[in-house]
């Protein structure tokens, strides 16, 4: 449950009934896709029992190139990776020094500097060393994203009186459209921590129920929550939706997400720099366990973010365009394209039909929504 959320009832308004419909279909591919990634990992041994023969996303595409390039498609997965997950931190600085900014408007000083000061209460980043740590941080941002929705919802929930199902729209426009797409499909991406968190698990024969589950719950609570601010705030919806509370409100809520920002960081934080120790140390095993080389990368990789954050110009626009390449990539393109190398002859009809049908989906996203991206970069530089 990710920032991308607080969109969704802007994502209704330029979407209409499609939208609802489309955030359930979202949810169910977005969980195909992670079970099929899943499977990419496991092969049968003579017994014809599933076997655990690979570890990572990158191990996975390199099984795939194996023939022509043994080397290339994990390149291109950790690069995508890494692309994906920076921009995610950066995303989440910019997010701090903007909420703070809001949240204390008569303080002089300025939304990069208010950046700075979130950027100081994530240096503890450069310690954390197992997932475990990152995991119970997770924890606590779904439960202050959880108090997040319960406020906007109440709200709304008291101003039933309010509603009118004629504030839908019938007729669309694709570039508003397909905004609405980008921000519903990746508002439920998770494919690039699948790999490490089903090899994590106490029980990975629990993941399939587990994915199961979140995504049958997200789907829920993000339906609700799109239909619950639409209704309430109709053709006035504003695309953050905290934005349209009333200011006793605002200011909880943005304190509220702001706490969730900082809590979010350490995750794309730590695969990031889990994939950038673990293309360092290939072939030297004890570097990888050398503390100096993780703790150089994690503050070289915090500082980076910070760098980004401050002297980025229209970074909106850019993340756009990087999630248009690496989100459908990660999350559509490369999960039913492994697929379908890995396990061609064990798949059925329409499981192959399924894995194409994907593909070409996530591709006509991906352009669309660099299309529309580069439309808007160009419009900004004039």
């Amino acid at each position: 449950q990710g920032i991308f959320v607080l969109g969704l009832p802007y994502a209704v308004l330029h979407s209409g009934y499609s939208g609802l419909l489309l955030i359930v279909l979202a949810a169910a591919l977005c969980c195909y896709t992670g079970k099929i990634l899943i499977a990419c990992l496991y092969e049968e041994n003579e017994d014809g029992q599933l076997m655990r023969v690979r570890d990572t996303y990158e191990d996975i595409a390199n099984a795939c190139c194996r023939k022509r390039s043994p080397n290339l498609g994990g390149i291109v997965v950790n690069v995508t990776q890494v692309v994906e997950l920076i921009m995610t931190c950066i995303l989440y600085l910019i997010v701090s020094g903007n909420l703070l900014s809001h949240s204390f408007p008569y303080v002089p000083v300025t939304e990069k500097a208010w950046s700075v000061i979130a950027f100081i209460t994530l240096l503890p980043c450069v310690f954390i060393r197992t997932l475990k740590i990152v995991s119970k941080l997770s924890q606590l941002c779904s439960l202050v994203h959880f108090v997040i929705i319960l406020i906007v919802i109440t709200y709304c929930l008291i101003q039933m009186h309010q509603w009118s199902w004629a504030k839908f729209r019938l007729s669309l426009e694709f570039e508003d459209f397909m905004v609405s797409v980008g921000v519903i499909i990746f508002s439920y991406t998770s494919q690039i921590f699948l790999p490490t968190l089903e090899g994590n698990m106490k029980n990975p024969a629990e993941f399939r129920c587990m994915l199961n589950w979140t995504h049958f719950f997200a789907c829920i609570l993000k339906t609700t929550f799109a239909l619950t601010a639409f209704l309430t705030w109709g053709e006035k919806t504003k695309e953050v939706i905290t934005d349209n509370l009333p200011s006793f409100l605002e200011t909880l809520v943005n304190l509220c997400l702001l706490t969730k920002a900082l809590l979010s960081y350490p995750l794309p934080f730590y695969a990031a720099t889990e994939v950038v120790c673990s293309c360092i140390s290939k072939g030297n095993h004890s570097n990888y366990r050398s503390p100096l080389l993780a703790l150089t990368v994690r503050g070289s990789f915090l500082l980076l973010t910070l760098l980004m954050a401050m002297f980025t110009p229209h970074f909106a626009l850019l993340m756009g365009l990087s999630g248009s390449v690496t989100g459908a990539a990660m999350t559509f393109l490369l999960p039913s394209l492994f697929h379908l190398k890995l396990k061609w002859k064990k798949l059925s009809f329409l499981e192959k039909c399924a894995d194409i049908s994907i593909f070409i989906l996530g591709s006509l996203c991906s352009l669309a929504g660099i299309v529309c991206s580069i439309k808007g970069l160009l419009e900004v530089f004039g």
